[in-house]
């Protein structure tokens, strides 16, 4: 386990489970443990033994309360690092796959997080909401250009101009939840997905993250198809690329390099 003052930082094999470790304040992020993510993320993404994160709220009455307007109001600073809020919010060069375990409230910024994480897995008691605008402010840290792109529009914008919140079960429906658990077992359930994830090729995986994503940006479906992506590339030029079908035609299970 690493040392952080706001976080814990867990490896288990080639998966990294981070908590949001400030329950006192419904695990709200200041300026310091921003900064604490994102060398957090600049690690993960550096590190070639870890291929997939979790990321969850210590306790179980909320994932992440959003900002510390508290911390705020006393003078503290909003500094960021350029990664945006809890390092994820603008970190648009992380290619490995990160999966939020949502317990409890996701408001603001904490909902923010988990709309930058690429699957979401919720406990029971699960609460998202977008209210910035019921104190004078805008959900700057992607949530107003996320959810419109996960969930079709007028949805998207009955959560934004009213501030409401939204049960585990509608965020389901919606379409922004992966899968809802039963409170207990929110991070046992995100790391049975990272599992199946883990069963495939890392670099098939960041090849398929990244396509996805930049191909959403190209102004046509030809464009997004034809576009030359970096880790597809690296894919088709890697060892993995070779295992996969090579253990499919030997019938055993592949052993991915990462590489």
């Amino acid at each position: 386990m690493s040392d952080y003052q706001y976080l814990k930082v867990e490896r288990e094999d080639k998966l990294t489970l981070i908590t949001i470790n400030r329950p006192e304040v419904y695990n709200a992020l200041h300026s310091p443990a921003h900064f604490e993510f994102d060398e957090v993320f600049n690690n993960f993404r550096d590190d070639p033994d870890q291929w997939i994160a979790i990321i969850t709220g210590a306790g179980d009455k909320a994932f992440c309360a959003g900002n510390d307007l508290k911390y705020q109001a006393g003078g503290g600073t909003r500094k960021r690092a350029p990664s945006g809020f809890a390092g994820i919010t603008s970190r648009f060069d992380l290619d490995k796959p990160v999966i939020a375990a949502v317990n409890g409230f996701a408001m603001g910024g904490g909902f923010e997080i988990a709309l930058a994480c690429d699957l979401i897995i919720a406990s029971e008691n699960a609460v998202f909401a977008l209210p910035e605008p019921r104190v004078g402010l805008t959900a700057g840290a992607g949530g107003m250009h996320r959810l419109p792109r996960m969930i079709p529009a007028k949805q998207a914008m009955g959560m934004i101009l009213t501030g409401r919140r939204v049960p585990a079960a509608e965020g389901l429906s919606l379409g922004f939840v992966n899968e809802v658990v039963p409170q207990d077992d929110v991070v046992n359930a995100a790391k049975r997905w990272a599992g199946q994830i883990l069963e495939c090729s890392p670099m098939s995986i960041r090849a398929s993250k990244q396509s996805v994503y930049r191909g959403m940006d190209e102004p046509s479906l030809e464009q997004a198809i034809t576009t030359e992506y970096p880790a597809r590339t690296a894919l088709n030029e890697s060892e993995d690329f070779i295992e996969g079908p090579k253990a499919f035609a030997e019938k055993r299970p592949p052993k991915w390099k990462g590489m």
